[in-house]
């Protein structure tokens, strides 16, 4: 039986999207893209536009050596905390990877280590480094869709256009509203969740 690991693979880059949000899931993604890859496109997904993005996920997807997409969804969260749901889905990611890679490289300054595998955190490496980039257009792109689709059962709290994150908009509806099963009940949803009530 032929071995996946025989692959041309080197180097797997892994990002995140979401962290930052109050509903919905953290998603990852990681990429290994072949040595020659080139498109002037590429860039780190909240440099991107929309449409750029769009074209950019067939583009990654057809001519990536392998690709990974995981979420971490928000009972998760809650349990495990943002920073470790956010590792736990790059984990993810890499795991859904064809062949494995022989270094890997991550966005940000936080990782636990993978299989052995050596890897390198890099601070704004989305903005450095191919695959990061590349790793960070398909966990955007995910992440979005995701929160377009369950923006049809509470179009109230607007997440096709604010997508999770704490807009005032977003918090507003929040006070109308209440909270859903997709928001993540360990983050502070309101800054008046703090305040005591004299």
């Amino acid at each position: 039986m032929l071995k996946m690991y025989n692959l041309p693979c080197q180097i797997a880059g892994t990002d995140e999207a979401g962290r930052g949000c109050l509903a919905g899931p953290v998603t990852a993604a990681a990429v290994i893209l072949p040595k020659k890859f080139k498109n002037k496109l590429l860039n780190d997904s909240k440099q991107t536009k929309e449409e750029d993005r769009k074209s950019l996920k067939e583009i990654i997807i057809n001519e990536s050596i392998s690709y990974g997409i995981a979420h971490v969804y928000m009972e998760e969260i809650d349990e495990i905390n943002i920073l470790n749901a956010s590792i736990l889905a790059m984990h993810r990611a890499l795991e859904k990877l064809q062949c494995e890679p022989e270094h890997i490289i991550v966005d940000g300054n936080k990782f636990k280590p993978f299989r052995n595998i050596p890897h390198e955190c890099i601070i704004k490496g989305d903005g450095k480094f191919l695959s990061i980039a590349a790793a960070s257009i398909l966990a955007k792109t995910a992440r979005d869709e995701f929160m377009k689709k369950i923006h049809q059962e509470f179009p109230m709290y607007n997440w096709q256009q604010n997508k999770g994150y704490p807009t005032k908009e977003h918090r507003q509806a929040i006070r109308e509203y209440g909270s859903t099963p997709y928001h993540r009940k360990s983050f502070k949803l309101l800054p008046e969740q703090l305040k005591l009530s004299l």
